[in-house]
């Protein structure tokens, strides 16, 4: 199994994803305006989403991930009171991923912050599905549209999480404390300032 090095853009923040195949996780290319509002929040567009409005993920367990430099660094954001938790660094604005909350052990690593030795591709394996196509910004080629559902996608996503569940890998996380809050107060955007 791999190790993948974590770096933000600046270097402040450092850290290490451990036990990465392309079986350990899933990678998909997601279009969803959520991911956007996030990019455009960090001001991040042009190296957080592709040419089509896309944001390159690594699905993997909170267990996983280990920041050895920089956790003082450590910033989130929610799009609603609800919403998704979005991590991102303070120094230099780089996204890290997103959580749903301490008891679900789930965390989608977004590309910039995985740094690329030019191994990454073989590490985390191909795309295996683009989801919520529909919003993306210009008409994708053929091969990246969904026909329909991604079903096969979701099935694998609730599967990992219901293995991941009962194998106990939400712990230890970076992202919550003992007690199951963020380790960063999360700051609510408003819905005026989303687009």
């Amino acid at each position: 199994m791999a190790e993948i090095s974590l770096k933000c853009s600046c270097g402040k923040v450092r850290g290490l994803a451990s036990n990465i195949t392309a079986n350990s996780g899933t990678r998909i290319v997601c279009y969803c305006d959520d991911y956007q509002a996030f990019a455009r929040y960090l001001g991040r567009e042009d190296d957080v989403l592709d040419e089509y409005g896309g944001t390159d993920i690594f699905q993997i367990t909170p267990s996983q991930v280990k920041l050895t430099e920089g956790a003082e660094q450590l910033r989130c954001m929610r799009l609603s009171d609800k919403g998704m938790y979005r991590w991102y660094t303070a120094c230099c604005k780089t996204p890290i991923g997103n959580t749903m909350s301490a008891k679900v052990p789930f965390v989608g690593m977004i590309h910039n912050f995985m740094h690329d030795d030019g191994t990454l591709d073989e590490k985390l394996g191909p795309v295996r599905g683009y989801t919520l196509v529909k919003f993306a910004k210009e008409t994708l080629p053929i091969e990246r549209k969904q026909t329909g559902f991604p079903w096969r996608i979701i099935l694998r996503f609730i599967y990992k999480l219901l293995i991941w569940k009962l194998t106990g890998k939400g712990k230890p996380t970076p992202f919550f404390d003992s007690s199951g809050n963020p380790v960063s107060k999360p700051h609510i955007l408003s819905t005026s300032t989303k687009s």
